[in-house]
Formats: C-alpha cells, sequence, structure tokens
C-alpha cells in the first residue's frame, strides 16, 4: 500500500522525517517496502521557466509557425520557433529549454535543438497538457503579467514534492489499509516514545440534511453475507473535474483521477479505509436498493463491459428491478457517475469477508474496494465515511443531501472482549514492562480499559481489529509499539534434548540423494502442488484418474483446481518452459507430496481416511547426453541412464538388490516402462519413457523419460536395515557370457529375474550387451547375448563350480523361457 507522507500528517501531529517516519512504521510491524520523493506532476517541472516573449514574427516557410525570441532571464534572448495559434509579442510563457523532460504518461522527450522549416529552434513555450498542469491544448499558457521572469516553473506553481512510504501489509493488518490506520500506528508509537503528538480527524459537523426530497429505502434479504448498509441521497450536483488538491492526493499515491464525485469515494477509502460506491440514483429503480443474491446464470454486465455469470453465493446490490453492482467488488455499466449525472446515491456498507473474497476469486476481479471487504473493514466507521463523502460532494459538487441517512444494522457487531493479566504479558515478552506502560499503550490503540484490576485487565478491542481477540494477541500489539529492540537478549540458553526419529532418518538421507543427484547434473525443481484437473481428465489415465483427484473447494483458477496426484506434470510444464527457451538437453528432479482420494475408504466417522498423501522423488531427463564435445560424439539420452540414476539412489540408501522385484510396468503414462517393487508387492519406483499422447499434450518433440519414486515407501523398505562395511573380495570375478534363441515376446528382465532366483550367492550382475532380430533367425525368435558375472568373497572359483553354476542357469533358462544356446 502507498502512504503519502503529507497525507498522514492531517491526521497526526509530528516533526520525523521521511526516512525515521519508516524506520518507525517498519518497528510497528507496518514494513516498509520503499521510501520514494515524488511530484504530483511528474518530473517535478525541472528545466521550465517563466519566460517574456519579446518579438513574435510569422514563419517565412509555414503558415501557421511562428519565429519568436523570449527572454529566460539568463542573458541572450533565446530564438523559439512556436506553432501555437496564440502567441505573441508582450505575453509572459512558460519556456521548456534545452535539456529538459517532458512527459506523456509513461513516455518521455528532450528538449533538444532543432530546425523547423530551416530556422533554428532552442526551446519550447509549452501548453496545458504539455507540462502536466492542466488538459487544454487550444494554445499555449500565457501568464499574468506580474510573472516574474527566470523563476523555475516549479516556484511558479508552488509544486511541492511528496514522500512515497510502500508499505507490505501483512494479510491480518486490514486496520491498517488507510493513510488514517496508519496514523494510529504511528500514533501509538510516538506517544510511547515521548513524542508530543496527537491523532485527530475531520468531525461531521457540517453535516445536515437539506431536504428529504430522494429517499431510498434499503432491504437486506442476505444478512449473513452483509452486516450493515447505509445510503444517502444527493441532488442536483454538478460532474466535473477534481480541483487540484484532491487530483494530487490520489495521483501522489497512484490513483488516476475520474471526476469529483468518484474522487471523493476513492479520497475517503484511501483516507479512513471505507470502500464506497456512488450510483446514479436515477438508476436506482423504485426508489429501492436490495442486498441480496442472484439465481444461478444471471448475466450481469461490470463497468469495465466484461460479462459475468453470478449465482447464488455472489451478493449483489439490486434496485427494485435488476442488479447494479457486485457487492464489494465491481460496479455495474450505467449505474456510476457520469458527466450527465445529477443526482446520486451514496453507498457505505460492512459485508462478510469471506462472501467478497469468493465473489472476486470467482470472477478474477481484484479492486482496492474488494481488497479491503474481503481482510475486514471497521463496522462501525460506515457512517462516519458516509457523512464525510456527503459533505465533500456538497462542496465540490454543489449537491443537497435530499434524505435521512438510511443505516440497517439488524446485528450490530461488538468490540472484542479481552481479559489481559499483567503476569502474562511479562512472561510472553520476556520482560517486565510496567502496569502504567501497558496501559498507555492499549489506550494508544484504541482499546478501552472496561475494568482494571491488580492483577490485569479487562479491555474491549474495537471491531476493527480483527486480528486482536485472544490475549496473545493483545501482547503482540503491545510488544511491536513497545519496540521489540527494546527486549532485551537474555544470557541463559535454554534447550531440550531431543532423540532422533524416522523424520529426521528421512531428511537426511533426502538431502543425501539430492547432493547424488546435482552431482549427476540435475538441477532440483519446485512445483506447485495444485495442478490443473484436465491434466487426469482429458489423458484418460488407467493410473491417475479424475475420480482420484484430491479437489480444491474454492480454487483460485481453473489451472490450480486439485491436488496433483503426480509431480510428473509440474516438471514436464518446467520442460516445456526450458524448451521454449532453447534448452533442450535437461535433467531435473524434485522432491515433494502426492495427493490421492480413494472413495472406496471414506466413512462419515473417519473421512479423512480417504485422502493419502505421499512423498515422492520424481526424475526427468530428455535431450542429448553429450553434444558438442570434441572427445565424444554427440549422444541422446536413454531408458537407461535414467534406470541407472534410480538404481543408484536405491544403492545409495541401502536398498539391496535382492530386496527389489523388477517387472514391466502397466502404467499407462510409459510407452515402456518398469516397476521396481519390494517383496510384498508394494511399488518402489516406476521409470519408462513417456507416452505418445503426454508428449502431444505438452508439444514435446524429444522423447522424455520419468522416473517416479515413492519415497515412503522406499523408508520403510530400509528401515530396519543396519549398515555394514566389508572388505572388497581379494579374490578375481570370473565372467561368462551366453547367446539365447528365444521367444520375441520374452523380455531380458525374464531372464535376469530367472538368473538371480537361480544363484543367489555367487551371481553378482547380469548384464545384456547384444540383441539380434533378423536374417539366420527362425520366425518369431530374436538372439540375447548376455553376460555373467560370478565371484566368491571367500575364495577362487574353480571351473568346476563355475560350469556346475552356468550349467544350472542354462537348465533353468531352457525350462521356463523355452530358451536355447547359439
Amino acid at each position: 500500500m502507498k502512504v503519502s507522507y503529507k497525507w498522514l500528517k492531517d491526521y497526526v501531529d509530528f516533526d520525523l522525517t521521511p526516512q525515521e517516519t519508516a524506520d518507525a512504521l517498519t518497528s510497528t510491524g507496518l514494513e516498509v517496502d520503499s521510501l520514494e520523493e515524488v511530484q504530483s506532476i511528474k518530473g517535478g517541472l525541472q528545466g521550465l521557466f517563466v519566460g517574456k516573449v519579446l518579438t513574435c514574427e510569422n514563419h517565412p516557410n509555414s503558415d501557421h509557425l511562428h519565429i519568436t525570441t523570449v527572454d529566460l532571464g539568463k542573458g541572450e534572448p533565446q530564438q523559439i520557433v512556436c506553432g501555437a495559434p496564440n502567441v505573441a509579442a508582450g505575453q509572459k510563457v512558460i519556456v521548456a529549454d534545452l535539456g529538459c523532460v517532458l512527459y506523456d504518461g509513461e513516455e518521455s522527450f528532450t528538449i533538444k535543438k532543432g530546425r523547423l522549416r530551416g530556422v533554428d529552434s532552442f526551446g519550447m513555450i509549452c501548453a496545458e497538457d504539455e507540462i502536466g498542469v492542466g488538459t487544454s491544448h487550444d494554445g499555449i499558457i500565457v501568464l499574468p503579467e506580474d510573472a516574474v521572469v527566470g523563476t523555475p516553473a516549479a516556484e511558479y506553481y508552488h509544486l511541492e514534492s511528496d514522500w512515497i512510504i510502500e508499505i507490505d501489509i501483512t494479510a491480518n493488518r486490514a486496520d491498517a489499509l488507510s493513510h488514517y490506520g496508519v496514523a494510529r500506528d504511528l500514533y501509538a508509537w510516538l506517544k510511547q516514545n515521548g513524542y508530543k503528538t496527537s491523532l485527530h480527524r475531520p468531525d461531521c459537523s457540517a453535516f445536515q440534511v437539506d431536504n428529504q426530497n430522494m429517499p431510498i429505502d434499503v432491504e437486506i434479504e442476505n444478512t449473513e453475507a452483509c452486516k450493515r448498509y447505509a445510503c444517502l441521497s444527493i441532488a442536483d450536483c454538478e460532474v466535473k473535474e477534481s480541483p487540484d488538491w484532491l487530483k494530487n492526493k490520489l495521483s501522489v499515491i497512484g490513483l488516476r483521477p475520474i471526476n469529483n464525485i468518484v474522487d471523493i469515494t476513492n479520497y475517503v477509502m484511501m483516507a479512513y479505509g471505507q470502500p464506497m460506491h456512488c450510483f446514479d440514483a436515477d438508476m436506482v429503480k423504485g426508489h429501492k436498493i436490495i442486498v441480496r443474491t442472484q439465481p444461478e446464470g444471471t448475466e450481469f454486465v461490470t463497468l469495465d463491459g466484461e460479462k459475468h455469470i453470478l449465482g447464488e453465493r455472489d451478493l449483489s446490490i439490486c434496485n427494485a428491478e435488476e442488479p447494479m453492482c457486485i457487492a464489494g467488488v465491481f460496479g455495474g455499466k450505467g449505474s456510476g457517475t457520469y458527466e450527465t449525472t445529477k443526482n446520486v446515491v451514496l453507498e457505505s456498507a460492512y459485508f462478510h469477508p469471506t462472501w467478497i473474497r469468493k465473489s472476486a476469486r470467482r470472477h478474477g476481479l481484484s479492486t482496492d474496494a474488494s481488497y479491503r471487504f474481503e481482510r475486514g473493514i471497521d463496522p462501525n466507521g460506515v457512517i462516519y465515511a458516509l457523512k464525510q463523502a456527503a459533505i465533500l460532494i456538497k462542496e465540490l459538487a454543489g449537491g443537497k443531501v435530499s434524505m435521512n441517512i438510511k443505516d440497517v444494522y439488524p446485528e450490530p457487531i461488538a468490540d472484542f472482549s479481552v481479559d489481559l493479566e499483567y503476569d502474562y504479558v511479562d512472561k510472553l515478552i520476556g520482560k517486565a514492562i510496567g502496569h502504567d506502560t501497558i496501559k498507555n499503550i492499549v489506550t494508544s490503540l484504541e482499546m478501552k480499559i472496561v475494568e482494571e484490576r491488580d492483577n490485569g485487565l479487562r479491555l474491549d478491542v474495537p471491531a476493527y481489529r480483527v486480528d486482536v481477540q485472544r490475549p496473545c494477541d493483545v501482547v503482540e500489539d503491545i510488544l511491536r509499539i513497545y519496540g521489540y529492540n527494546n527486549v532485551e537478549i537474555g544470557t541463559t540458553l535454554n534447550s531440550t534434548l531431543t532423540i532422533q526419529g524416522e523424520e529426521d532418518h528421512k531428511a537426511k538421507l533426502t538431502n543425501l540423494v539430492s547432493e547424488q543427484l546435482v552431482g549427476c547434473g540435475f538441477n532440483e525443481i519446485l512445483n506447485n502442488s495444485l495442478s490443473k484437473s484436465s491434466y487426469y481428465s482429458d489423458l484418460n489415465m488407467n493410473v491417475y484418474t479424475q475420480d482420484s483427484t484430491v479437489k480444491v473447494m474454492n480454487p483460485l483458477s481453473s489451472d490450480l483446481g486439485v491436488m496433483r496426484q503426480t509431480m510428473l506434470f509440474g516438471g514436464l510444464e518446467s520442460i516445456v518452459r526450458n524448451v521454449n527457451r532453447k534448452r533442450a538437453n535437461l535433467k531435473f528432479f524434485e522432491v515433494g507430496n502426492t495427493y490421492i482420494y480413494n472413495k472406496d475408504k471414506w466413512t462419515a466417522d473417519s473421512p479423512i481416511s480417504a485422502y493419502v498423501q505421499e512423498s515422492h522423488i520424481a526424475l526427468w531427463l530428455t535431450g542429448k547426453r553429450v553434444q558438442g564435445s570434441w572427445a565424444h560424439a554427440d549422444e541422446d539420452s536413454t531408458i537407461y541412464e535414467m534406470k541407472a540414476y534410480v538404481e543408484n539412489i536405491f544403492a545409495r540408501v541401502g536398498l539391496s538388490a535382492g530386496a527389489v522385484v523388477i517387472k514391466a510396468s502397466d502404467n499407462d503414462i510409459f510407452s515402456k516402462g518398469l516397476r521396481y517393487e519390494n517383496r510384498g508387492g508394494r511399488i518402489l519406483a516406476e521409470v519408462g519413457v513417456l507416452s505418445l499422447k503426454i508428449k502431444k499434450l505438452f508439444g514435446l518433440q524429444s522423447d522424455v523419460y520419468y522416473a517416479d519414486i515413492n519415497w515412503d515407501a522406499v523408508m520403510k523398505a530400509i528401515r530396519k536395515n543396519k549398515i555394514v562395511f566389508k572388505e572388497i573380495s581379494k579374490y578375481p570375478a570370473v565372467s561368462r557370457d551366453l547367446a539365447l534363441l528365444v521367444d520375441k515376446n520374452v523380455q531380458f528382465l525374464d531372464i535376469e529375474n530367472i538368473a538371480k532366483q537361480c544363484e543367489k550367492k555367487l551371481l553378482k550382475s547380469v548384464e545384456l550387451f547384444d540383441v539380434y532380430e533378423g536374417k539366420n533367425l527362425p520366425v518369431g525368435k530374436k538372439s540375447y547375448a548376455v553376460n555373467f558375472i560370478l565371484q566368491d568373497d571367500n575364495k577362487t572359483l574353480n571351473d568346476k563350480a563355475i560350469d556346475a553354476i552356468m550349467k544350472k542357469l542354462i537348465t533353468q533358462l531352457t525350462g521356463k523361457l523355452n530358451a536355447e544356446l547359439r
């Protein structure tokens, strides 16, 4: 939120510098993000001066240009070519000297020496709109005779700079979303730190009702969504441009002035935190305002011309026939204030924050009003804001208040009652700050002391402090005004001894594996746990289905509608982003959670049992493994590379090859894939080549290799593992090759599993080094060349033992796979 330093001074007396003010606000918890000096006119009129036109002659080569000489009070007069029809000798004018920078919105240009139709020009005589002091472009500015030549334009127009304090308002500090709200905190800080100060705001004594000619009735049908609604009609208004002081107030904090009526409502909102809306009274059909929801499917066009479909959860401000406004969010087309408007109806209300927040998100609308309503405004400031706006409208638009204030407030919102004990304050702060200090701070923050006891206080906390409803909240308020830096750091160190548990072990191994992957060239990514529901509906997958998604009740958008069942799609989005930016060779990994809903496990007694959250490690690999190397030809990444990364992770965490069963994956996200299971059949990981339909969905050309490791399952599988160190075997390994003729449907995985079951002790590895399909082989057959490594850790293997093992392997492969030796 942008706060004007000068505007703050309208409500609290202080003489701090802008930087000191920013530091004070930060110490109260209103963290200042930036401090910037600004002018109400961009550029501050630098390089512009009062000049006098000494001579003015027609340009010989133009029918509309004039050649002038202008005295700027700095020596020789300057020759300036001017095209304004009203330029004449003897005039006092505003001149942009050489080097002056002028602005047109966000665009800027510098005044340089020019040559117009063959005549040199050394400056520019300016119109109002060219320097930002008005909107007229009918001709140049002609100043009164008493204007002093050479006076800087900033000095002539009494242009003063201001300082913008940009504050990062946290969601709980709705009370600080106005200049007066910030002033309250600054006042409390000033008072606590011994400064002479006072807090004040304009009273409403000037408000009076002129007649009863335009009464408006109000009915609240939905009292849950609208707690209070007040309105006031004002007749015979003149809608026109706002005075300079009002335009400057708004423009300096980044709001665009529109007209005097709209500007007044914006001013009141930024001054006191009460959003307001102004209706054209002629649009209030039936002279009645009804606050209600709409039937599902109601069409409504907002002020920006966009059509929205309203439903039973959208609160509307209606006249007797139709909706005029989405309550607290956006006005309707035709119901606002225009140049032709003569009579207006001012709205000031309190809406339930949740209703406004949901409507704003549902329709993708975010306004200054909705930002405040959805965080909670002051329900007791509604009438004050309405009166202040009415006073200003009468002053600036000449209107007459034509009805008594209509205030519908069915159930008044009470202040929060809090019992506060002094010992509790001292304990929570860690220091005894004194009873008087506590009382002074709470009263400076507009909390009322209802009862004072020896051991504490009973307070009424204003309803606008929606974040202060418990004793600990009050202590937080006391401490931020007292000053965190004023609480000394003690010399005693309190500690609690804890025993390392499974989560600590899991975190340690997660970091270990992350470092291992980074060492292999992977980059870690972190994606949103929220995902598109269309991924699970459009792909029609057998594992990740639409019915299994955990749906968000109030999604921010359709792209964030469900919790992710798999981390696959987030990684693919990252891959697409990089590929589109010419980075095609990628290795990504992510550690995170997945979420699945199983409706069969849902029960009324334990609905949460239907939801499963699991920790996973996902890996993505695409592009080339080697590219552009002088020592190695370009080489594409392969699924075998990904398979090696996964098995190396298993080895790193102590998951032995004997504890893992490898099978073909039936997950249809893969065109080909493997599944790693434990002996009990639980899936530990899946590795494969992503299917063509997924590649098409993301517009990817190259193959993408994906691995999904169920980290929770892996941690459970190694829970009882003990790390045992042993010497590297002193005895040599023996290598044997077999060329096997097998059916085409036989996979190497089948051979590997049979071999490992056949010889569990001495067989160290099984590797496929050649596959042949073609001539000289029987129909329906293929040839696998397989290498077997045998090793005994206690002795050297002899030929007899080796031959016995190989004979046993051949017998098993022949019997179970109908394999033949070639």
